[in-house]
């Protein structure tokens, strides 16, 4: 997958795997740390930056970041994703520039068109004073020659809510109170500057503490690391590292249609509208730009991810729970665990999964293990549309017509800013709103191992070998009265039973 980080992500995942070597031998001391630092930076020539002693402050700050740490110690953010300061530079100021294409016209269209006196003209062509400079515009519209453009920043491009500014060197600087911890400016800067909080230090901590640790995979796994990597090959990895055991997020997928689609019916029939809960970063969207949205039409099921944690800790109390997959914002929803009580203790991407297999060479290797417990409309979760579908299909299978439902399938940033701002409004036609944040659902997250168009190629192989069993009957397998699946944590007594009113013994719906 080419992203602008391309050539830095090798010593990103090289951080994180040689620290989480460090955890699992217990040298992640202060000494441990030094000797990685002047080993990946040896000197006395920079690998990376203009001098070692750059190099060696970043993968300090790495480190740090592979701790779970902000990057910067005075630093006291929350946030998720972070920028590291050092790595922040020679990213052009101004919005507007001149190009060499300017002619330095007599008649001066452009100073003539500024309002604030941001235009000088030169010995050779016109010049914007960048501290003056509103970014109205005027002045590119204004040039007959397409001299002046507009230079966006990849972070600020990438961001979806407007929440990337820059202090008064240019460094860039995340607002908290509009960052949704999406994670899409990661891999758009060309000097990773902007990083998120890893936990497999965590993790490597209480494996080796004992803990039974489980490791919850989502459904935009398949497809990631090609056509012959199954779910059953993650997880004879997972326990080669030493987890208990794992379970796809997949199921959790069904448990969250099933109940959301009760909410659709309900909704229905009041003529309230209303939107999914799957996708963290959306979630974060509701909550920071549209809180009334989010007080009033959200659904309050929780996500796949918490369903699967809370499934787990209800049968095996104790367990440490870790979700792995292509999203950063899950990162933000495992830390509220004040506002969605037994979520994930913790949330590992594909690039930090990977580094930690490294650390224990560890690979991920065909098998033969047929194992599923979610049903295909599960597995779909993880595409644009996944989510309304599985709701839809429960629907049906609970007898309903679904023949007049209007839903809107909003995959990206801006389409949902676009839906949520036309619900604020009043102006929303369709009855419910599938919203997530990265294009095509989570298998575009900024963690994907590959292209989206690589891994749906290879992901429909692997889909095609899985059976057909209804959503609801299969969670008759589950103890679902056992747990909550509403993010204030009551378990309500109100719910219908799947399928015919019966509830089964717990039990694990493999095909093993």
């Amino acid at each position: 997958m080419v992203t602008n980080d391309e050539n830095l992500i090798q010593l990103k995942h090289k951080i994180l795997e040689e620290t989480a070597r460090l955890a699992w031998n217990d040298e992640l001391d202060e000494d441990g740390k030094e000797k990685l630092i002047l080993k990946l930076s040896p000197g006395p020539l920079a690998k990376y930056r203009c001098c070692v002693y750059k190099d060696r402050e970043l993968i300090k700050r790495r480190i740090r970041m592979a701790e779970g740490k902000n990057p910067d110690p005075n630093d006291t953010s929350k946030n998720i994703v972070r920028v590291l300061g050092p790595a922040c530079e020679e990213c052009p100021i101004s919005a507007y520039t001149v190009t060499d294409n300017c002619r330095k016209c007599m008649g001066q269209p452009c100073q003539s068109s500024c309002k604030f006196g941001a235009i000088d003209m030169g010995a050779h062509r016109s010049h914007i004073d960048a501290t003056k400079c509103k970014e109205c515009g005027k002045c590119a519209e204004a040039c007959p020659y397409n001299a002046i453009v507009h230079l966006v920043r990849p972070c600020k491009k990438a961001c979806p809510v407007g929440a990337i500014t820059y202090d008064e060197y240019g460094i860039c600087v995340i607002d908290d109170s509009k960052c949704i911890q999406c994670g899409l400016c990661i891999h758009s800067c060309p000097f990773g500057a902007p990083a998120s909080k890893s936990y497999l230090v965590d993790i490597i901590r209480d494996i080796k503490a004992g803990k039974e640790v489980y490791a919850m995979v989502a459904p935009a796994t398949e497809g990631q690391y090609g056509p012959d990597i199954t779910m059953g090959s993650i997880r004879q990895a997972v326990k080669e590292l030493g987890f208990k055991d794992l379970v796809e997020v997949g199921l959790g997928a069904d448990m969250t249609a099933a109940f959301e689609s009760e909410e659709w019916s309900e909704a229905l029939k009041e003529g309230r509208k209303m939107t999914t809960s799957c996708c963290s970063a959306f979630i974060n969207m509701l909550k920071v730009h549209f809180p009334e949205q989010y007080k009033n039409n959200m659904s309050t099921v929780v996500s796949p991810m918490c369903a699967v944690s809370r499934y787990l800790k209800a049968m095996h109390p104790g367990c440490v729970t870790v979700f792995l997959g292509p999203c950063v914002a899950k990162k933000s929803e495992a830390a509220d665990v004040e506002g969605v009580p037994k979520n994930a203790d913790y949330v590992m991407t594909y690039g930090e999964f990977s580094a930690l297999l490294r650390s224990k060479d560890v690979e991920l290797k065909p098998c033969t293990d047929p194992y599923q417990e979610a049903s295909i409309f599960g597995k779909r979760f993880a595409t644009s549309g996944g989510v309304a579908n599985a709701v839809i299909e429960c629907m049906k299978e609970r007898g309903e017509d679904t023949s007049g439902i209007r839903l809107l399938k909003a995959a990206g940033g801006p389409e949902c800013k676009k839906a949520l701002t036309m619900l604020k409004f009043g102006r929303l036609q369709e009855d419910f709103v599938e919203g997530m944040i990265c294009p095509g659902g989570c298998v575009g997250g900024p963690s994907r191992k590959v292209t989206a168009a690589e891994i749906m190629k290879d992901r429909e192989k692997l889909l095609k070998k899985a059976d057909d069993r209804k959503v609801l009957k299969n969670l008759e397998n589950y103890p679902m009265d056992k747990f909550s699946m509403f993010r204030d944590d009551i378990i309500r007594d109100t719910r219908k039973q799947p399928v015919d009113g019966t509830q089964k013994p717990a039990g694990q719906g493999s095909t093993e």
